[in-house]
């Protein structure tokens, strides 16, 4: 339903209209309310994005100068939507928009429409767009060495661990990969193999929380407890890796583990995509009891809620429950791909071969998850968000 002519008038003659992405993707629906159009579901994440656009120290950069469609891509087939589509898989529900630049906390579109951030690319760019500090880590690493393998040894791969390790209590190592899925796929395996080789289990589970999301891959599908991402007739689970629970019950939690031989307890201390629920002090600490007189491992998914998202550095910091192995991705590297899976040395079981990705750790990656580290420490990005 369009607005009254007036009040669309009103809004086009202004010179520097800014809008939140909701607003316009609202908007946007509204006009294709007829079509049957799939529209993805982020509201949680929008949610659970305003403190990372609160949470710049710096002052924000200059909005870049309006343009128009011609001059904002090259190609103009680039710019058409229909022929986007005609190449690309429709794993998405797109808005439509086209974002082709962005400064601070705010967006620009191919017709030169702004819009405040919201969405920080669900969760990642925790220091804006062009954010300064990130442009000079990243220039510099890739005219030295943007990328090599894990065969050999990276030093800022090392000084990113070392990071990690001493801001996160009770956790030893770190291993390094793409993404949030991969890193809950490793923490997965990790677990698996601690189970049967330290704990001589023969039939582990790993116990996750409804209203969980913990990524796409075959196994964090499984472990992520909603039937929707499952595929039809759930084709997409591997069947008994994982059982659930209720999440903060926890008479829910004690009936599941006493059901089964649990590796581990993966659940989120801040529930995302579950609709920003927070673990209580008592669920969590019950959980943390159930695993130390087992011999399981607690394992905290920290995609969504770490890295200051919460103002503190990691979410589980708000209850001070220690895990044995901690996952995180997104805002680690400010929107350029990395996930980090931690753990402590009793369940450091991995050996050479047991788990390898080509890209993970890479010099780039690391460069830019180092920059968002400085702005931690030397900036008060965490500090800032908590402020606000």
């Amino acid at each position: 339903r369009e607005q009254p002519p007036a009040k669309r008038a009103k809004q086009e003659s202004e010179a520097s209209r800014t809008w939140t992405v909701a607003w316009a993707a609202r908007d946007a629906h509204r006009k294709l309310r007829c079509c049957s159009i799939a529209m993805p579901n982020t509201s949680v994440r929008l949610l659970c994005s305003i403190a990372a656009a609160a949470a710049l120290a710096a002052p924000r950069c200059a909005r870049p100068t309006q343009t128009k469609l011609a001059a904002a891509t090259a190609d103009p087939a680039v710019a058409s939507r229909e022929a986007f589509d005609d190449v690309v898989q429709k794993t998405y529900g797109r808005y439509p928009v086209t974002i082709v630049r962005g400064s601070g906390c705010e967006l620009e579109d191919d017709a030169g429409r702004t819009y405040l951030d919201f969405v920080a690319g669900i969760s990642t760019c925790c220091l804006g767009h062009g954010d300064q500090r990130l442009v000079d880590a990243i220039t510099k690493q890739i005219q030295e060495v943007h990328h090599v393998s894990n065969l050999y040894y990276i030093p800022n791969q090392g000084a990113l661990a070392a990071w990690l390790v001493k801001n996160t209590a009770g956790l030893d190592k770190a291993f390094f990969c793409n993404s949030g899925g991969e890193a809950n796929e490793a923490a997965i395996k990790l677990s698996l193999k601690h189970a049967v080789q330290e704990r001589g289990l023969k039939d582990p589970v790993i116990l996750t929380a409804y209203g969980s999301f913990h990524g796409r891959t075959m196994a964090t599908i499984s472990a992520t407890a909603q039937p929707k991402y499952h595929g039809p007739e759930g084709c997409w689970q591997v069947k008994g890796l994982a059982e659930h629970f209720e999440f903060n019950d926890i008479a829910s939690l004690e009936a599941a583990f006493e059901k089964h031989e649990v590796a581990a307890i993966l659940v989120e201390p801040i529930q995302g995509e579950g609709g920003v629920r927070v673990g209580t002090q008592e669920f969590l600490q019950k959980a943390r009891e159930l695993c130390d007189a087992s011999g399981a491992l607690l394992v905290f998914d920290e995609v969504q809620c770490g890295v200051g998202r919460t103002g503190r550095l990691w979410g589980h910091e708000h209850v001070n429950v220690i895990p044995d192995v901690l996952t995180c991705a997104k805002a680690l590297g400010g929107g350029v791909p990395i996930g980090a899976m931690l753990c402590a040395d009793k369940a450091n079981v991995f050996a050479p071969g047991d788990h390898a990705t080509t890209y993970g750790g890479n010099p780039l990656a690391c460069a830019a998850a180092l920059a968002v580290a400085r702005a931690v420490d030397d900036d008060g990005l965490v500090a800032n968000a908590a402020a606000r």
